[in-house]
């Protein structure tokens, strides 16, 4: 078995999350007590309310504690991946996981982070719109089209059939429209709380480009697949310019199972809450199996399965 742990983005997070991990591990518990984000973590984690809980500045601190909880739960059961990559947000789960991070700095860079995100969004009129059944070629066209009416970009290549634009409410609706003329099966509009990976959130890539200048890097233990690669690190490539590049550039999450599939990997790991990540991985590489931890008890079933131990 060649295992990857990948971690999910913003939008999948919920109101009680972790809380079964609270009762039942004590490292969990203690990683939440612990928790400092500029707020109380746990409770907005346990209590919400859910409108809180989905603003960017603190939906960020909130998905890495409990992903970071998750992670350490695994290592302890001995389980240790063999690379790791996570959507988005996901990503800066997956640098801990891979030792990059440790627990403070995680935190404090993912409150930047959101707290970054939403001050560039202040003020926009912004749209997103998930795109079904139109190539990856065609929708650029779109994209560029559009533009005339502000900025477009595909924000997310989610997997085969599935890409998401985003940027200014009058470009993204007219891309979609062109997106329709072009073949798409469907346009979906998204509930955006900002332009995210899209050259709009330039202020947010040099707030982050500043922070990263502060803090320390841990050497990486385990490859860690980029989401503007959508591959791991190249010569010349640094964690910094890659992250700054990152909050501003599209998500390559169709590349980066491909590029897993390539290496070897076998196995995914998906840490919630949710499916959404394995859902893709099944739509691009179906032979790669996948298990997926949003609760305590599907930490069990996981682990069990991995160790080959019926439960």
């Amino acid at each position: 078995m060649k295992l990857a742990i990948v971690y999910a983005g913003q939008g999948s997070q919920k109101v009680g999350m972790g809380r079964d991990f609270y009762e039942q591990y004590p490292s969990f518990r203690a990683l939440l007590d612990g928790a400092d984000a500029g707020f109380d973590v746990k409770e907005l984690c346990f209590e919400g309310p859910e409108e809180r809980l989905s603003q960017t500045r603190y939906t960020q601190p909130c998905m890495v504690a409990f992903a970071m909880g998750v992670t350490d739960l695994l290592f302890e059961a001995g389980i240790r991946p063999q690379a790791a990559a996570g959507l988005s947000l996901g990503e800066y789960s997956a640098l801990y996981c891979a030792g990059v991070f440790d627990k403070e700095t995680a935190l404090q860079t993912v409150a930047l982070r959101g707290r970054a995100m939403e001050e560039a969004a202040r003020g926009l009129e912004c749209g997103m719109t998930a795109v079904l059944g139109l190539d990856r070629e065609k929708l650029q066209q779109a994209c560029q089209e559009a533009s005339q009416l502000g900025v477009v970009q595909i924000c997310n290549y989610n997997c085969p059939g599935q890409l998401v634009i985003s940027g200014e409410k009058a470009a993204v609706d007219k891309a979609g429209e062109l997106a329709k003329e072009l073949g798409a099966k469907r346009c979906m509009p998204l509930k955006a709380s900002g332009p995210f990976h899209t050259g709009l959130m330039k202020p947010a890539g040099d707030a982050l480009a500043k922070h990263f200048t502060k803090i320390c890097f841990g050497e990486m233990e385990v490859p860690v697949y980029f989401n503007c690669k959508g591959a791991p690190m190249g010569e010349g490539d640094t964690i910094p310019a890659l992250l700054e590049r990152q909050v501003q550039s599209s998500v390559y999450w169709e590349d980066t199972i491909r590029a897993m599939e390539a290496d070897g990997i076998d196995t995914i790991v998906e840490i919630g809450p949710g499916k959404t990540l394995s859902s893709f991985v099944k739509k691009t590489a179906p032979s790669i199996k996948t298990y997926n931890i949003d609760t305590a008890e599907d930490f069990l079933k996981v682990t069990a399965a991995l160790k080959g131990e019926a439960l």
